[in-house]
């Protein structure tokens, strides 16, 4: 059988194949590189192909769908104006990361994926 949406999800997480997604915030977060992810899992061959899609869209579209939420990352900004401009680079580099949290999808509770249902 297929596997569903969640369960391709958490063999990506849990494998070492793929650079692009992690677990994030003790494996309690599904942390995404989007530009990554769109090389390393959606542009892949048919053959290899992880979801039915070639679009990051989509990906978002069942993540939402399967009750996983975005998590906006809040980082405290110096005063002082070299300090602020480096923060501000790694911040617009780190923009390119997703992270997204559904209570029934965490690493330490491999259990609760039966309950990460479509909605």
């Amino acid at each position: 059988l297929p596997l569903c949406f969640p369960e391709k999800l958490w063999k990506m997480l849990e494998s070492d194949q793929f650079r692009s997604i992690w677990w994030s915030e003790g494996g309690k977060c599904v942390a995404i590189n989007k530009d990554l992810f769109k090389v390393e899992v959606l542009g892949r061959g048919v053959c290899q192909q992880v979801f039915n899609t070639r679009h990051i869209k989509s990906v978002i579209h069942q993540l939402n769908l399967y009750g996983f939420t975005k998590v906006q990352r809040n980082f405290l900004r110096s005063a002082s104006l070299p300090e602020f401009l480096s923060e501000e680079a790694a911040a617009s580099a780190h923009s390119q990361i997703l992270y997204y949290y559904n209570p029934s999808f965490n690493r330490a509770h491999p259990w609760l994926l039966g309950t990460c249902t479509r909605r």
